[in-house]
């Protein structure tokens, strides 16, 4: 059985209209740091980002953030990072989260965060990873892709194996337990 030691956490860099999403975000990385993970995530100290980081930070885990250069400014940085990795570009940051990290979690977040999901996804269906990949579905905020995922299903374009790549649960607890176990069965 393979531990996960290093999770990539994919998210927004705003909060969003809700503080659940913040909340939740901080409990996640609460729960990260108790279990001995280290976070991998964007590097932005702002947002449901950086959410999650002071959740690992606060109970002195290990943080290691990537960003690309151009991004350094816009994003702000967080200052308390164990390890910062700089890229050049967006395609450079994507391959060294996936480098770094044993498993994917996706909180709620805009166009990057959905990118990111269905490139770990899609790369996970051409079997180019066999890493877990978690929905952290906060308060519905992914039922709608949910429900379009199933469509794609019905209508022939999305296999049922590639939907159940996808791990989903509503809470931190149950989301982990189900990606330690897919990772416990590969």
């Amino acid at each position: 059985m393979k531990k996960i030691e290093a999770v990539a956490v994919f998210c927004g860099s705003s909060t969003g209209k809700e503080e659940q999403y913040v909340t939740t975000a901080k409990q996640l990385g609460e729960r990260i740091a108790k279990e001995g993970i280290t976070l991998v995530y964007g590097g932005a100290e702002i947002g449901v980002m950086g959410a999650v980081a002071n959740g690992v930070l606060s109970l002195d885990g290990e943080v290691v953030g990537v960003i690309p250069q151009f991004l350094k400014s816009k994003e702000i940085v967080h200052p308390e990072l164990t390890r910062l990795y700089t890229t050049e570009n967006m395609h450079q940051r994507k391959e060294k989260l996936q480098e770094l990290s044993d498993g994917f979690i996706v909180l709620p977040g805009g166009f990057g965060t959905l990118e990111e999901l269905f490139e770990v996804i899609s790369w996970a269906q051409l079997k180019l990873h066999s890493k877990p990949i978690g929905l952290l579905n906060i308060d519905g905020f992914y039922n709608h892709l949910l429900k379009l995922m199933e469509d794609m299903m019905a209508k022939g374009f999305l296999r049922k194996e590639g939907y159940d790549l996808l791990l989903v649960d509503d809470t931190v607890e149950g989301l982990l337990r189900k990606m330690q176990d897919f990772n416990s069965v590969k």
